[in-house]
Formats: C-alpha cells, structure tokens, sequence
C-alpha cells in the first residue's frame, strides 16, 4: 500500500476502497486467478494483469480476487469464472493471449470455451 501524505490521499483511497466494496457486492461475476507459487511460476500474474485489462478495455464490472494454489500445478495458470448461479468453470494452462477470447466468450456471450476447461463446480440451487 502507499504511503499516505494527505488527507487527499486517504480520501481518495477511501474512494477506491468503497468502489472495490461496492463492486464485489454487486456485480455477478466473480474472476478468480490461482496466484499459488505454481500459478506464479506459471504467468499467472500476467494473466491476471491482462484480464484487469481487458475487462478495463471492455467496460465490463467484475470481481477479479486471487487464491493460493488450487491444487490442479500442472493445469497452471488457473482461472475460474462465475457467473450468477451458472456452474463455476475453472480453466486452465490460461495465457495472456488467450484472454480476450476468453472474456468474448465466457463473459460476454455467456458460452464456455470447452476446449481450455478443467473443471466445473455446479452452480447454486435455488
């Protein structure tokens, strides 16, 4: 976190604070990168970094958080995508370059890119 000098800058991060609150509790898209030392090792931070941009890009609201290792190291960098109560899906081997596709499709067209799916957790029940 940076260093604060002024009042200025604790409203500001004040401001940023209640946008991230605001947004995690109302938007219905939750991203989440494995940013275990093996999604690290991996490129899973610039995967992260390319999905903040392109949904930046996209003008899109979602949650993007990060998690330890999900468990599934040779499947890394790992990224799971869920959307409302549809099923989470966890993609995996997930580059930067595949990430536009992945927000086209998944996202914004609500379909799942099967061929770069690892694992699916049923949605919530209603």
């Amino acid at each position: 976190m940076p260093k604060l000098k002024s009042i200025a800058d604790l409203q500001k991060l004040q401001q940023q604070v209640q946008k991230d609150l605001k947004r995690r509790t109302t938007t219905s898209t939750t991203i989440t990168v494995g940013m275990g030392t093996c999604g690290i090792a991996a490129g899973a931070r610039d995967v992260m970094h390319a999905i903040l941009e392109e949904l930046e890009r996209r003008g899109i609201d979602a949650h993007v958080t990060t998690v330890g290792c999900i468990g599934m190291c040779s499947r890394e960098p790992l990224v799971d995508i869920q959307q409302g109560d549809e099923p989470r899906v966890t993609y995996g081997n997930v580059t930067p370059a595949m990430v536009p596709r992945l927000i086209e499709e998944h996202i914004v067209n609500n379909r799942v890119v099967d061929e770069w799916v690892v694992g699916r957790v049923a949605g919530q029940e209603a």
